[in-house]
C-alpha cells in the first residue's frame, strides 16, 4: 500500500479554482456563475481568462440556480459557486425544482463547508448540507479531502452528465493525495489495509483518519482506512468487502451525525451486513465562532476522537 505523506498545506477551495481554470481551457462548454464571492471561491483566474463565460450574479443565490438550469438547456455545463450554506439551505427549493427534478446538468460547487470556516460562526457554517443534497433523487454528492483531490473532482464532474453537489472548505489542510491517483465518481479509495476495524472518512477527516491509524498501530490495533469522496452513490462493494473482514466500523465526517456519511454507511450495513459501528460527527448541535482548530477539537472531529470511537466499536465485536 502507498504511504501517504503531506506534500504541502493548501485549502481545498483553491483546488476547485485550479480545476475550474484548467477546465476553461479544455472544455469550452464550461461556464461559471458566482454569487458575489469570486475571491472566496478562488474563481478569479477563470473570470480573468474567460470573461465571456463568467457570470457575476451578485447576492442572489436563488436566481443563480435558475440561471444555471437555463444555461444547461442552452448546451453549457454550468458551475455555480458560493458558500455551502448558501449553496443548499438558502436555495433548496430552486435546486429541487429547477435542477434535480428537471434533471439539469448543473455542478453546485460549495466552499466553506462544515465548521472549519471558523470565526464566521453558526450562521455561515453548515453541517446539514450532505443530508439535504443526498436526499434529492438523481443528485451526486462529492466531499473531497485535499487540494489535489478537489482539483481532480472539479475536472471529473464536467464529464459526468447530471446534477452534482461538490463540497469543499476554506482552511489550509494537509495535501497528500498523489496527483497521479485516479478520481472515479462513486469509487472509494482504500488508503490503508487493516484487519481489526474499518475507518470510513470523508473530507477534512480523511487525513485525521490516517493519523488515527498511526496511533492505533502503537496500541496493537490494525485499522483499515477508506476515503469516501463520493457519498452518493456510495461504494457499497468496497465498504462491504472491508467490513466483512474487520467486523466493525467507524465513520468520520465534518457534518451532523444525522444525514451524513455515517447514516449512509449504517443504512448499507443494516441491510447487508450488520456490524458494530460508531460515528465521529457533530451530534445535534449548531456550530459556533472559533478557529478551525479550536472547533475541530471542541466538536471532537480529529484523530484522538477517531481512536476513542475505534476502541468502542472494537469492544462491541
Amino acid at each position: 500500500m502507498h504511504t501517504y505523506q503531506i506534500i504541502d498545506y493548501r485549502d481545498t477551495r483553491s483546488g476547485f479554482g485550479a480545476g475550474l481554470q484548467e477546465l476553461g481551457h479544455s472544455n469550452p462548454q464550461v461556464v461559471a456563475l458566482v454569487a458575489d464571492l469570486t475571491g472566496s471561491l478562488k474563481m478569479d483566474a477563470f473570470a480573468a481568462e474567460f470573461p465571456e463565460r463568467f457570470f457575476q450574479m451578485g447576492i442572489a443565490e436563488a436566481n443563480m440556480m435558475g440561471v444555471a438550469a437555463g444555461l444547461d438547456t442552452a448546451g453549457f455545463i454550468p458551475y455555480t459557486g458560493t458558500f455551502a450554506n448558501f449553496s443548499t439551505g438558502r436555495v433548496y427549493d430552486q435546486i429541487r425544482q429547477s435542477i434535480a427534478y428537471s434533471e439539469k446538468n448543473v455542478k453546485i460547487c460549495a466552499s466553506h463547508a462544515g465548521i472549519t470556516l471558523g470565526e464566521d460562526g453558526a450562521t455561515h457554517q453548515i453541517l446539514e448540507d450532505i443530508g439535504l443534497m443526498k436526499m434529492l433523487p438523481g443528485m451526486t454528492v462529492i466531499n473531497t479531502c485535499d487540494f489535489n483531490q478537489t482539483k481532480m473532482a472539479t475536472k471529473a464532474i464536467a464529464g459526468y452528465n447530471g446534477p452534482v453537489y461538490l463540497r469543499f472548505g476554506r482552511p489550509k489542510v494537509p495535501n497528500f493525495i498523489p496527483t497521479d491517483m485516479d478520481f472515479v465518481i462513486g469509487k472509494g479509495i482504500l488508503l490503508k489495509e487493516g484487519r481489526d476495524v474499518t475507518i470510513v472518512a470523508t473530507g477534512h477527516l480523511v487525513w485525521e483518519a490516517l493519523e488515527a491509524a498511526k496511533i492505533l498501530q502503537t496500541i496493537g490495533i490494525d485499522a483499515e482506512v477508506i476515503n469516501i469522496h463520493t457519498i452518493k452513490p456510495l461504494d457499497n462493494e468496497l465498504l462491504l468487502q472491508s467490513v466483512h473482514k474487520t467486523k466493525c466500523v467507524v465513520t468520520a465526517e465534518e457534518h451532523q451525525k444525522n444525514g451524513g456519511l455515517g447514516d449512509s454507511v449504517a443504512q448499507l450495513l443494516a441491510l447487508k451486513f450488520p456490524a458494530p459501528m460508531e460515528y465521529v460527527a457533530v451530534n445535534n448541535q449548531f456550530g459556533q465562532s472559533g478557529t478551525p482548530e479550536e472547533l475541530m477539537e471542541y466538536y471532537q472531529l480529529n484523530a484522538p476522537a477517531i481512536v476513542e470511537a475505534v476502541k468502542k466499536a472494537k469492544a462491541r465485536k
